[in-house]
């Protein structure tokens, strides 16, 4: 057998292999767990020790599943939190029920259902007015954070971003990227300033980061803001470019003329 001093990728494949096991058939034993896979109980019992550690596994109630008499064996299961982490069946089902919803209701039905499903998780959150864009965002990242997405808000130059660091709806919007549009759009009307997605964890970054400006749009800001100056009504991009060269006009004065006899 072996006692997995082995390479972190094995021990790292390992450990999935133990979480398997747990979620197939749990609680187990450290022992049962060393006979499926063909290693130690030593071994095992090195990773379950960091499952615990990392609060993914816990010892069953006492006396659970006791078989057979002499000393209580110490079984192992999951923890609601071990689980969470879990891509489960319900990440298929939801891509398969999209799916037949295109099918039936066509690409506008995926982006109501979308947009339906991200309205109600801000439902709560009251819109911005004028100079509460911040609060709106705090409130944002707290209703989202409510939901399962782990998120929190940082200041970054003349905004906002905010960070979800958790989705759990990754894997779907993998194939519906309708599901984090959605999020955009209905952040942008909430926070009555065009906002920008800069990273997803479904294209594969390791958070969702979404910025948000504090200066409006359109006007001129305070110093360093990228904000366009106003146009007048009508004018070109020229307008700007013919303001920079601008120069007096020269005095103009006409030539003599040619005396005549």
């Amino acid at each position: 057998m072996n006692d997995l001093a082995a390479p972190t990728v094995h021990d790292g494949q390992t450990r999935a292999a133990v979480v398997s096991l747990l979620v197939e058939d749990g609680p187990l034993t450290a022992g049962e767990i060393a006979d499926r896979l063909g290693i130690s109980a030593a071994g095992v019992r090195r990773h379950l020790d960091a499952l615990a550690a990392a609060g993914d596994v816990e010892a069953s109630s006492s006396g659970y599943g006791q078989r057979g008499r002499g000393r209580p064996a110490k079984w192992f299961q999951l923890t609601p939190t071990g689980r969470g982490k879990l891509r489960h069946a319900y990440d298929d089902l939801a891509g398969a029920a999209l799916r037949a919803l295109r099918n039936v209701g066509g690409q506008q039905a995926v982006e109501d259902f979308a947009r339906d499903r991200i309205t109600r998780i801000v439902a709560d959150v009251v819109p911005a007015e004028s100079g509460s864009v911040a609060g709106t965002v705090e409130g944002i990242a707290d209703a989202l954070t409510s939901a399962g997405f782990s998120a929190n808000t940082r200041q970054v130059g003349n905004g906002i971003q905010i960070c979800q660091h958790h989705c759990p709806v990754a894997h779907v919007a993998e194939d519906f990227p309708e599901l984090c549009e959605a999020e955009t759009a209905v952040f942008t009307e909430l926070l009555g300033t065009h906002v920008q997605r800069l990273a997803t964890i479904a294209n594969g970054d390791c958070a969702c980061t979404t910025h948000v400006p504090l200066i409006a749009l359109g006007t001129v800001g305070a110093s360093g803001s990228t904000a366009d100056p106003p146009r007048r009504p009508g004018s070109s991009a020229t307008f700007s470019a013919e303001r920079k060269t601008a120069q007096p006009a020269a005095a103009h004065h006409p030539s003599p003329r040619k005396a005549t006899s």
